[in-house]
């Protein structure tokens, strides 16, 4: 399983809902970065993905971007792969 990584906060109801829909999906760790506790971290997001909301979510170093995105990568089927394929690397 590739790691996964979720910028996160401590009280966003769509970072709950990713980590909820990934854990349905087999991933048993994520690594969370709260970036309500840590500012630099939060720059880091930015400049790192571009955007300014949580979550922003990370499959190995595949961004996939936020919760409507993760939502709409599992509608079309193709969640499931990438998290199999990556876990063959």
């Amino acid at each position: 399983m590739p790691t996964v990584t979720m910028y996160s906060t401590r009280v966003c109801p769509y970072c709950l809902r990713a980590e909820a829909l990934l854990k349905a999906r087999g991933v048993q760790h994520i690594e969370k970065i709260l970036i309500d506790t840590n500012p630099e971290r939060r720059a880091e997001m930015m400049e790192r993905t571009g955007r300014r909301t949580v979550p922003q979510i990370y499959i190995g170093e595949t961004h996939v971007g936020g919760f409507d995105d993760l939502s709409a990568l599992d509608r079309s089927g193709d969640l499931t792969p990438l998290l199999g394929a990556m876990s063959a690397q």
